[in-house]
């Protein structure tokens, strides 16, 4: 497994579950032959457009936005299905070579289906790498990665801004306005929208902007407009569901009373008092000090899926025994860690939390399982650009007539139900697909929500359903004499 980042796709990194960037020439725009899952090939086009950086700035340079197009195989295709990645920082075309790619397939039947790469990402990447000189390997603890990456992404800020980089560029509002954009460049009246966790957050924005240029939305592992940082009293009702899971085993049960109690013990021993761990940074050796917030993050990414979920008895049972080698496949490396990437953070910045979360957030955070590490670096970099943050305009519900599939997963710790539920609301349209025991990762979980998908791009009526998956199953090797 990958290292724990601090941004969220790649806290999903961490737990094995970030997509494949795609391995393509970056500059040639037509026709090509596109790699897909394990193997799979198809026609497809390559294309791009040139937006302002800051629509705000008139003296702003353009960037060149990219995606991938896989022709309709309809003669009478409708609007374009625009797929939305999550992150911040993920890739509509290194999603399609992944395990949604059948489902860019069947999605041809009905339309275009365009992989498109938000600004900052991808064929879209637009913010050039820095090298700046490394800041010293902080102890992984809340106040040492706080500090840390409050440091590194001012420097990283000032660095970029100084390039003529339009950082205030990289937010939410913008990329909403970068849709409408590849709408008329696509040469469409309107688009529909499929996305995922930040992809729904983007859409809500383009929802809120440019409400009559957007037909049908497809949207998954809801995150609101003002969902940017989760609220930690949300995820201990998730974490009592997971504990409830190991009731069906009654050793797993006998070594593990009670999943969330370990998990406190293990956290606040450890940011008590760090454990060393041999690992590299930029290709050389440093020690570094895990704490209990490393690992509350390194379970944030963890709780995603039940594939990841399953290994968190196993992972804190080890940590209490003190076999302390189990952190190495997940810390062996820092650069992501540590380092600043840019449109991730900025993005996240610029969304914000209103002042009455931020203040809950505050308030539960301390005594909760996970406590403010799962969305880090937010709240945690809140404040460190003054002006970024959009605003309670931004961050406000909508009352939504947009005809809307919604679909979740009951084991998604990334964007619980509850959460999900404030979303859910403002959608007055609506249709739902529940997968009972699905994580974050629910759009190629259970195989029939691609034809539920299919149909209800096609226009047609898609009645509220629930699909069940089998609970996820514990490692044998969890349960400890």
């Amino acid at each position: 497994m990958k290292p724990i980042q601090i941004n969220r796709r790649s806290v999903l990194a961490a737990a094995g579950l970030a997509l494949p960037t795609l391995a393509i020439a970056q500059d040639a725009a037509g026709p090509f032959r596109f790699t897909g899952w394990r193997g799979a090939e198809t026609d497809a086009e390559r294309g791009f457009l040139e937006v302002p950086e800051d629509r705000s700035d008139p003296a702003s340079r353009t960037i060149r936005l990219g995606y991938v197009r896989f022709p309709s195989t309809s003669p009478n295709p409708g609007n374009p299905i625009v797929y939305l990645s999550g992150g911040p920082g993920g890739t509509g075309t290194g999603t399609a070579t992944g395990p949604r790619f059948p489902i860019f397939m069947a999605l041809r039947a009905v339309a275009d289906v365009i992989a498109f790469d938000q600004r900052g990402t991808g064929l879209s990447a637009s913010i050039p790498p820095l090298d700046l000189a490394p800041l010293p390997v902080p102890p992984l603890t809340r106040a040492g990665l706080t500090g840390h990456v409050r440091e590194a992404y001012r420097a990283a800020w000032d660095a970029w801004t100084a390039r003529g980089i339009g950082m205030r560029g990289y937010t939410t509002a913008e990329s909403a306005d970068d849709l409408d954009a590849l709408r008329v460049h696509l040469g469409a009246e309107r688009i529909d929208l499929w996305g995922i966790s930040y992809g729904s957050h983007l859409a809500l924005s383009a929802l809120r902007r440019h409400p009559d240029r957007i037909g049908r939305v497809a949207l998954a592992s809801l995150e609101g407009q003002d969902q940017t940082v989760k609220r930690p009293d949300r995820l201990e009702l998730y974490l009592d569901r997971v504990d409830a899971l190991l009731d069906g085993d009654a050793s797993l049960r006998a070594a593990v009373p009670s999943l969330p109690a370990l998990m406190r013990r293990v956290h606040a021993r450890m940011e008590a008092e760090p454990l060393a761990l041999a690992s590299t940074y930029r290709g050389a050796p440093v020690e570094a000090q895990v704490g209990g917030f490393a690992v509350q993050m390194l379970a944030g990414g963890l709780i995603a899926n039940p594939s990841s979920l399953a290994l968190l008895p196993s992972l804190y049972l080890a940590l209490e025994a003190g076999e302390t080698a189990v952190l190495s496949r997940f810390f062996g490396q820092m650069e992501g860690l540590l380092d600043i990437a840019g449109m991730p953070e900025t993005m996240d910045l610029a969304s914000g939390i209103s002042p009455a979360r931020a203040a809950l957030v505050a308030e539960v955070a301390p005594a909760s399982v996970l406590g403010d590490a799962l969305n880090f670096p937010m709240p945690h970099l809140s404040g460190v650009v003054p002006g970024l943050d959009l605003g309670e305009t931004f961050r406000a519900p909508l009352s939504i007539d947009t005809p809307a599939l919604l679909v979740a997963g009951t084991l998604d710790g990334r964007t619980p139900l509850e959460e999900q539920a404030e979303v859910v609301d403002q959608f007055r349209n609506r249709s739902r697909i529940i997968v009972e025991n699905a994580g974050h990762n629910v759009f190629e979980a259970h195989p029939e929500v691609q034809d539920l998908l299919v149909r209800f791009f096609a226009g047609e009526a898609v009645s509220d359903t629930h699909l069940t998956l089998p609970p996820p199953a514990f490692p044998p090797a969890l349960v400890r004499a």
